[in-house]
């Protein structure tokens, strides 16, 4: 095996020897920027976190330019979790939650919810999309049910997040790996879940991978990078305010004093002042805007 464990980075690997793949991925400066000035409480930070390494896991499998949205929805303290990610490993995401500390933990924190997949390509005439409800006690759970409906094969992920780091390690048994070794699936799963979140979150990939299968002989692929990536889009906002049309922007301006338009995933806000809406207007077919006192 070949290759280092650092911040940022997915490593995919092989048990050549047994047909079961497996991926590695630990965030740190992605992970703290897409938190920054967020102020979640804990039990959420970690939850956003499970998930954000569980989409760059799955993202990574991406064989072609796309784009991965997974969202959690409940009816608890937390109403949204949704982390995006592209073939590029380039994610962004965000939690909406209650901003009282809550008695709950985990996904006790949702309530009653449901898990939803997104899945965009180019080669895709309509996006796939799948919603299911949330099955399981944990991240890591959920996943698992999931994948083992919807792929037919079994897989186990293990989770850790921090308020610095959040990290995951991903297998998936692959069909003719019990022609492989019947006892394969098994004996690497029951390895794999004596991982501790401070290796997870802390061990280079090579020596971490050594330390749990020590017996096993495994292809380590070349990092890959992840980054957070949410650039400010003027264009797009201004595009979504004519087609808002004069009318309710002019009275957005008038009750506000500006145009406040929310990019929660980035958590940004787009100001416009009157000069500004004017500018934005000034080619517009509609009849002149409405003098503001």
């Amino acid at each position: 095996m070949t290759g280092t464990m650092t911040d940022d980075c997915l490593h995919r690997f092989l048990f050549d020897d047994l047909d079961i793949r497996g991926a590695l991925v630990r965030l740190g400066p992605a992970w703290r920027a897409m938190i920054e000035n967020r102020a979640y409480p804990a039990p959420v930070a970690q939850l956003l976190g499970e998930m954000s390494a569980t989409t760059v896991l799955l993202g990574g499998q991406l064989k072609q330019p796309g784009r991965l949205t997974i969202q959690m929805r409940g009816s608890g303290p937390i109403a949204l979790l949704v982390i995006d990610c592209n073939e590029a490993l380039q994610i962004r995401g965000m939690a909406k939650c209650a901003e009282q500390p809550q008695p709950r933990s985990g996904l006790q924190l949702l309530g009653q919810g449901q898990l939803q997949l997104s899945l965009e390509t180019a080669s895709m005439r309509e996006p796939y999309q799948s919603i299911v409800p949330l099955d399981g006690e944990s991240i890591a759970e959920v996943f698992e049910h999931y994948l083992r409906q919807s792929d037919q094969m079994p897989a186990r992920f293990f989770l850790a997040a921090s308020s610095v780091a959040a990290a995951g390690l991903f297998l998936q048994k692959l069909p003719t790996a019990a022609e492989r070794d019947a006892d394969g699936w098994a004996r690497v799963e029951a390895l794999a879940a004596t991982v501790q979140d401070a290796e997870l979150l802390s061990v280079p990939a090579e020596e971490l991978l050594r330390r749990l299968f020590p017996e096993e002989i495994v292809r380590l692929f070349p990092a890959r990078a992840v980054t957070h990536n949410c650039p400010e889009n003027w264009e797009k906002v201004r595009s979504m305010l004519r087609a808002l049309g004069p009318g309710e922007v002019y009275a957005a301006l008038r009750e506000q004093g500006e145009v406040v338009v929310k990019d929660d995933i980035c958590n940004r806000d787009y100001r416009f002042d009157a000069r500004a809406i004017d500018e934005l207007f000034r080619d517009s077919p509609s009849p002149t805007p409405p003098t503001l006192h």
